[in-house]
């Protein structure tokens, strides 16, 4: 590919037409589902055409129902593409070609089907093969704009360990962890585990062990002492074999959205996940499931305000990113902000802290989506 950006302007003579593409093979498929239906229902219809694209669970590209409603969770059970798949034999393709946005449906044994020109695509996949620059790519190589992060910026927000790596690099604050990688759990199990065991012993107990490379607090376990040590291994690693062990940071959780406007980076006012009760920590079922509420705006003074403020817009700047980033981080008991992560796709389910975030700073759901559709048709594809 070239280093030339490849830019191919809307055809004016019909409204924009964004395909949102959600769901994929990561274990937040369900969560996926969710954040596509509240954004789909958000579009504005008189300004924008929609196509909806699940991938299925094994990676299938499915032509789906346009029906918001059908993907919100019910209870306690969560949706999923296949529930709206209306083409179980067929599979949608995106073009290959920069010179063509043509969108095509295929069949076995059929002509393909053009379901025409994409202007846009609104990637709202949580997690490995989506979130993580993989989509990514493939929207560069067809020279498609998309709302989120780059490349780069999309697999360093992914994986907590190169994250953290590149925050120290900018002086960024960032908590106690450690990393333990395939490669040594397939060498020396013993060795492997005993690099935790010490990390606890310099650090204390209690600490958390996470899957490196996935979200929504999935596969993470909080561990009091060593007798669950094993069991929260196993745990992170049905979700990554890569692993990353961090120690407890004691105070208060915030939250900070960062939204690409046309003049830059702005920072959203900030929130405060309290805690829950009845959970050890803000897990998935904390989330998504109990409907744990955070506080918006963080009851922070004004100086606490635009400090967390500052680093959340560094932090996007220090992995380049673009569209939007939620950061999270923790004021400790001395006062001073540790960046956690960021997530360069953060949840847009209507219980979300990104979209409440924006609300209580003046900016509507449905404005909060439109400014991340403009943000991505102002920039081309390629080196930027």
């Amino acid at each position: 590919m070239s280093s030339e950006t490849t830019t191919q302007s809307p055809d004016r003579s019909r409204k924009p037409r964004i395909a949102v593409v959600f769901g994929g093979r990561s274990s937040e498929h369900a969560i996926s589902v969710v954040t596509a239906g509240a954004v789909m229902g958000a579009i504005d219809r008189t300004k924008y055409d929609v196509l909806p694209i699940g991938i299925t669970t094994d990676g299938r590209w499915a032509l789906t129902a346009d029906d918001p409603e059908r993907m919100a969770i019910d209870g306690r059970t969560l949706p999923s593409v296949a529930e709206l798949d209306r083409s179980p034999d067929g599979a949608v393709v995106l073009p290959v070609d920069p010179a063509s946005r043509e969108v095509v449906y295929t069949e076995p044994g059929a002509v393909p089907k053009a379901l025409g020109e994409v202007d846009v695509v609104f990637p709202v996949l949580h997690g490995p093969y989506g979130e993580d620059g993989t989509l990514q790519g493939m929207l560069e190589l067809s020279g498609i704009p998309y709302v989120g992060a780059g490349v780069l910026a999309s697999a360093v927000g992914q994986d907590k360990e190169y994250m953290k790596r590149v925050f120290i690099s900018y002086g960024l604050p960032v908590g106690p962890y450690e990393v333990v990688r395939p490669r040594e759990w397939q060498a020396d199990p013993a060795a492997a585990r005993k690099k935790i065991v010490d990390f606890a012993g310099e650090h204390g107990w209690p600490l958390f062990v996470k899957p490196a490379r996935a979200g929504s607090s999935m596969g993470i376990t909080k561990v009091d002492d060593i007798a669950g040590l094993d069991d929260a291994i196993a745990e992170a690693q049905r979700h990554d074999p890569k692993i990353i062990v961090e120690s407890l940071l004691r105070g208060r959780e915030i939250e900070c959205g960062v939204l690409e406007l046309e003049d830059g980076p702005r920072a959203s006012l900030p929130a405060e996940i309290p805690p829950v009760t009845a959970h050890d920590f803000y897990d998935f079922e904390a989330k998504y499931i109990d409907s744990a509420a955070g506080i918006v705006p963080a009851p922070l003074t004004p100086e606490q305000t635009a400090r967390v403020q500052e680093l959340a817009v560094q932090a996007f700047d220090a992995v380049s990113c673009e569209g939007l980033v939620r950061a999270d981080f923790f004021l400790t008991e001395d006062g001073e902000f540790v960046i956690n992560e960021i997530n360069t796709m953060p949840g847009f389910t209507p219980i979300s802290m990104y979209p409440r975030m924006w609300q209580e700073s003046g900016m509507s759901y449905p404005e909060l989506v439109d400014a991340l559709v403009q943000a991505a048709l102002r920039r081309s594809t390629g080196l930027r």
